[in-house]
């Protein structure tokens, strides 16, 4: 094994920097994970008969690997983040190519709890090594050429489903040998040719919680929250009130990709030009405007239209949460990133153990309640975000913190 440090990281061949790993890697997740979503809901119910409740149960089992991301912490113990990382991107693709092998309730939450400790603790490593490998003053820059990249590659993916699913009559288990296959082979392929790099600060392998990073805390808990219920009940919806098949859908998220990669790297010169604050006031802002009108969708008869358009729209919103991240890498301790990033997605995925499955019940008497929840959930997450100072750095991660710290200001 080769260990390498960022410094001597950048004078390698372009292909070999650090840099090129996070966007390799930033392609290559999405091929399974965003191949895997898109054909969930029509593969649910064709195969197993799912309903709302059962797909509730389904995206909380999804969701337990995320509300343990905490174990990444002892992991580090005896892998390095990196190695950790490629390992857990290899057993989403395996997982995955697996998927439609077993198309029955135990058979699709096995293979769906497999998948899922990949996903989680691969994004857990990922943004952890992102934030070390990438100074501040470029970070939202690349957090949103990364989004795009993987954009990008999804978008290929979708586009093939979309020509090829009808024409060559594909089945599920087909497209998703496919796709896992290709995730699992780039994560050995890193593996193999990729040096280990060296972050100038050792990070630490222990438990942090810290009282002045609270807001950010708080932000990720409302943000899993919140996400949730659009992962999980907005795809649904098309399937359900509106009767999408699976090229129906798949190109319902061509339509998201193409967005995401257009705006993402605008997104995140906004988030350097106007600041965290406020890049996030503005998304917060949206997806409860957003979340209302989808509860309209049921309350008044709204049609399709508005429906894909919000679901797009939505999408586009999100990617502005990148700007959690560049907060939390302005205030941390440099040794404190990879820990708290495990600590955070753990919080993060608090509410996304029981909330799929409550309001999947929910959804069964008034799928409309279950948005406006939604929009509850933008509007606290609103009122977070005017929390955080215009130039928020360590010892001024509020704007409590900042008046003790400059009361002349």
């Amino acid at each position: 094994m080769q260990i390498v440090t960022l410094s001597d990281g950048q004078k390698l061949p372009f292909w070999r920097r650090p840099v090129t790993l996070l966007f390799l890697m930033a392609a290559a997740m999405p091929i399974a994970f965003a191949t895997w979503s898109a054909l969930l809901n029509n593969f649910v119910i064709d195969a197993a008969g799912f309903d709302g409740s059962d797909i509730g149960w389904l995206h909380t089992v999804r969701e337990i690997p995320g509300f343990f991301a905490i174990g990444v912490i002892v992991l580090l113990m005896f892998m390095r983040e990196q190695v950790l990382g490629l390992v857990s991107l290899v057993l989403l693709g395996v997982a995955t190519a697996l998927t439609a092998q077993f198309p029955s309730m135990g058979g699709i939450l096995t293979l769906t709890m497999l998948s899922s400790i990949g996903y989680h603790y691969y994004e857990t490593v990922n943004q952890s090594l992102t934030l070390q490998w990438i100074p501040k003053d470029r970070a939202p820059q690349v957090l949103g050429l990364l989004i795009a990249a993987g954009s990008g590659a999804t978008f290929v993916a979708y586009v093939l489903i979309v020509l090829t699913w009808e024409a060559l009559g594909l089945s599920y288990s087909i497209v998703y040998w496919i796709s896992g296959g290709i995730t699992a082979l780039v994560g050995i392929f890193a593996m193999i040719t990729y040096p280990q790099f060296e972050s100038p600060t050792p990070q630490r392998t222990q438990f942090v919680l810290r009282k002045r990073y609270w807001l950010y805390y708080a932000m990720q808990f409302m943000s899993g929250a919140r996400r949730q219920i659009f992962l999980v009940f907005a795809g649904f919806m098309m399937v359900e009130k509106f009767g999408f098949a699976v090229n129906e859908v798949t190109a319902l998220f061509l339509i998201t990709l193409v967005a995401n990669m257009v705006t993402a790297p605008l997104v995140g010169k906004a988030v350097a030009r106007f600041g965290e604050r406020n890049a996030l006031v503005f998304e917060y802002a949206g997806l409860a405007l957003i979340f209302f009108l989808y509860g309209g969708l049921y309350y008044f008869g709204w049609g399709v239209v508005l429906a894909a358009t919000l679901y797009v729209c939505n999408n586009i919103f999100f990617s502005l949460a990148l700007a959690i991240k560049t907060y939390f890498q302005k205030i941390a301790d440099p040794a404190d990133i990879a820990p708290t990033a495990a600590v955070a997605f753990t919080i993060n995925h608090i509410a996304a153990v029981f909330l799929p499955a409550g309001l999947g019940y929910l959804w069964l008497v008034s799928p409309a309640a279950v948005f406006m929840a939604a929009t509850g959930m933008a509007l606290v997450s609103l009122g977070l975000s005017l929390l955080i100072p215009r130039n928020p750095v360590p010892g001024r991660e509020t704007i409590f913190a900042r008046a003790a710290a400059a009361p002349a200001e």
